[in-house]
């Protein structure tokens, strides 16, 4: 399970790592806001969570993990202290690595990687919402994906699994009125350029795609899977929430009549 969370090459290599592997129990506090340092800890099982000091006497709970991924690399890769403090809520084992054996083998790859996604993430209006703690983890979980001119990245109707941050080039979001039983061709609602995003709607309301979105050139997008979107977006959702209506007003000024995203299928 260790090697499988933290992306290390085979059982081999963990195996000749200094891990340290510890047994929690509901209520221990495994990192705690504001301390120095001294390991990054990777998940094998059990119920986290996460808290952040909202000031000296509260805390405000932010997120959890559960049964997977990893936390405690931010003081570690920053020189700075514990961002958050991790909670356990249920029975549970991690195992913890080094800073010095975590700086000679992790640091070089995440912090490649969240170079890569830190300014396309504070170019986005909707992600400012978010701390600091938060954003990292958001880049931690994105994955690039490119695409060709007029290739299809999300279709009418299909289930959502992701939404999108647009890194390079732009796309086109096209739909169909199915209120028209007479419609056959895709009318442009809109386009999104770099720093835009796409996609999230189907995952605030649980319903299907409810717009088709095509690349515009050679495209390259930003992906963030729907379970990193639940467990990280939190935060954003008021935003994401209001943004239907926008999109809603948009649809009434192409088609003539109000319709109600979050009803199509």
């Amino acid at each position: 399970m260790f090697v499988k969370a933290t992306g290390l090459a085979d059982p081999l290599v963990a195996s000749c790592l200094p891990l340290n592997v510890a047994t929690v129990k509901p209520g221990h506090e495994i990192i705690t806001q504001g301390d120095d340092g001294d390991n990054f800890y990777v998940i094998d099982s059990g119920k986290y969570d996460i808290y952040v000091n909202t000031d000296s006497k509260n805390r405000k709970l932010v997120g959890n993990y559960n049964d997977e991924g990893f936390f405690g690399e931010l003081a570690l890769m920053y020189n700075m202290p514990r961002a958050a403090t991790i909670v356990a809520a249920t029975d549970g084992v991690v195992w913890g690595l080094d800073r010095q054996t975590f700086r000679r083998i992790v640091l070089k790859t995440a912090f490649n990687k969240r170079k890569k996604y830190e300014k396309l993430i504070e170019g986005c209006d909707m992600l400012k919402s978010l701390d600091m703690y938060e954003r990292m983890n958001v880049c931690d979980a994105l994955s690039s994906q490119t695409f060709k001119d007029k290739e299809r990245i999300i279709a009418q109707g299909d289930k959502a699994d992701c939404m999108y941050f647009v890194e390079e080039g732009e796309v086109r979001v096209a739909m169909l009125n199915k209120a028209d039983p007479k419609a056959t061709s895709e009318q442009e609602i809109s386009r999104v350029g770099p720093g835009g995003f796409f996609g999230e709607l189907a995952l605030v309301t649980r319903k299907p795609r409810a717009a088709s979105v095509y690349a515009i050139g050679p495209t390259k997008c930003a992906v963030l899977d729907v379970y990193a979107f639940e467990r990280l977006m939190g935060p954003c959702m008021d935003i994401m929430k209001r943004n239907i209506d926008n999109y809603e007003s948009q649809l009434t000024a192409i088609f003539g009549d109000k319709t109600n995203i979050s009803d199509l299928r």
